[in-house]
């Protein structure tokens, strides 16, 4: 399933409205950082593994597309 995720910084939440979340996440976006904490978050959120969580795009964005398989 697709789902479109918004990044705030500095805050740490998960904030699930139909197929849009809200991620708050602290660590700093350099070298993927953020974006690593981003998938183990919403892993934890959902109870599945990490590597079932995929950014289709949105890399370097606030704006994401995430897909859970």
């Amino acid at each position: 399933m697709l789902y479109s995720v918004s990044v705030v910084f500095r805050q740490d939440f998960v904030l699930v409205e139909g197929s849009h979340i809200t991620v708050g996440v602290t660590a700093k976006p350099v070298g993927g950082d953020a974006n690593k904490e981003i998938i183990k978050k919403l892993a934890k959120h959902f109870d599945i593994s990490s590597v079932n969580v995929v950014i289709k795009s949105g890399h370097k964005s606030r704006e994401k597309i995430i897909e859970i398989i």
